[in-house]
């Protein structure tokens, strides 16, 4: 990656390099933290103490097992928001790390521990990042706000969906958002997400008749009946995506028949699938076209559907230029926007904001063994959020 500062040195000045040294050790603080999911483990304490200090107006929101933190500066707009969360996924064995995943250390360039690029690194550049921003601009325009939970990683139903109901409650939206994920696929700077995917559920449950397998004429197989429905499933073109989107995906991720013996037709056969869809195609436009499948088949089913996520997409905008002008000034690459990979809470911020955007360090360790981030990322990051902060709200 190149270094911060190589690509235009004299537009950095002494003192953002300053706060971006900071950017380390604030990282190390958070990654010591086990705040696995939804165990805050005090990284919101040590956010607010900081964040207090820096005339933000803080309020603290626990749904269940889950912390929240809503923190604000200043009443005008435009409203610039960084979201982000503090818990991090199980370690899974610790027998294989080479170092305790809750001991940040530094090895060949690289921050070890969990979370550090998933994504404590990126909340650690937030802070040195507006911390050099109000050093230089203490009496801004517009407003800066924090939005941070542990329940990322979880099942997410008390953490950023919580914060946002009581946003939209009481009218609060943001211009802009930057959610602090790790992007960037190869080499840092290379990707920005500008949406996601949404992600809808369906659990099948295709009927039959039980009997001995040896007199078939006495039963219904619901495998045997379900298979030429399935296969049309697999083959059918939900749509063809869009200039943002690659085509909506059907997947079983699981499917169960039988009673444990060799013997019996199964009573009943359940399946399990997914949608990835796109803006092309809605939640009801899909059931609807599932359904007539199974219907033209005559199947005797249920089916039980569970949203996960919707679909969100933030277009070229100023947003989406303001990033990527700092990312190229930082690092000399120009970010391509993309919508790939897994959903995010994003998709519940972009309901309250004008636009959302994912960026953060590359993701090639995240929830693996030995998690680690460049500590040139980190430093770069810290550039890129001061810069992105300074173009939007006009200083």
């Amino acid at each position: 990656m190149t270094p911060v500062a190589a690509h235009n040195p004299g537009s950095l000045s002494d003192r953002t390099l300053e706060y971006a040294d900071r950017t380390l050790e604030y990282a190390r603080e958070l990654i010591a933290r086990r705040s696995n999911t939804p165990d805050d483990a005090g990284c919101q304490a040590w956010l607010t103490e900081r964040l207090s200090g820096l005339g933000f107006n803080i309020e603290p929101l626990i749904s269940g097992d889950v912390t929240n933190l809503w923190a604000r500066r200043g009443t005008s707009t435009p409203l610039f928001c960084f979201a982000g969360h503090t818990d991090v996924v199980p370690t899974g064995p610790l027998e294989k790390w080479t170092s305790d995943p809750f001991q940040p250390i530094e090895r060949d360039g690289l921050l070890y521990g969990r979370g550090a690029a998933d994504m404590k690194g990126s909340i650690a550049a937030f802070l040195a990042a507006v911390e050099a921003f109000l050093a230089e601009h203490p009496e801004h325009p517009g407003s800066i706000a924090w939005l941070i939970t542990s329940d990322e990683e979880g099942p997410a139903v008390d953490g950023t969906v919580k914060v946002v109901e009581r946003l939209a409650a009481r009218g609060e939206t943001l211009d802009y958002c930057i959610v602090g994920e790790p992007t960037c696929a190869e080499v840092f700077g290379d990707t920005m997400k500008n949406g996601r995917r949404g992600s809808l559920h369906g659990r099948l449950r295709v009927k039959g008749i039980q009997a001995h397998i040896a007199y078939p004429q006495m039963g219904k197989n619901p495998i045997h009946l379900a298979a030429p429905a399935i296969a049309e499933l697999a083959a059918t073109e939900w749509d063809q995506g869009n200039d943002f989107f690659p085509p909506t995906t059907w997947q079983i991720s699981s499917m169960h028949g039988g009673t444990g013996a060799s013997n019996v037709i199964p009573g009943h056969a359940d399946i399990v699938f997914n949608f990835r869809f796109a803006t092309a195609s809605s939640e009801a436009s899909l059931k609807a076209k599932v359904h007539e499948i199974l219907d033209r088949h005559r199947l005797d089913y249920e089916i039980d559907w569970e949203l996960g996520a919707k679909p969100f997409l933030t277009p070229r905008g100023r947003l989406v230029e303001a990033l990527s002008e700092a990312i190229h000034e930082t690092v000399g690459i120009t970010p391509q926007p993309s919508t790939t990979g897994g959903t995010s809470d994003g998709r519940f911020i972009a309901d309250i904001s004008r636009e959302v955007v994912e960026f953060g360090p590359v993701n090639k360790t995240i929830h693996k063994i030995d998690e680690c981030v460049g500590i040139d990322e980190l430093m770069a990051l810290t550039v890129i959020y001061r810069r992105t902060l300074e173009k939007l709200l006009n200083v």
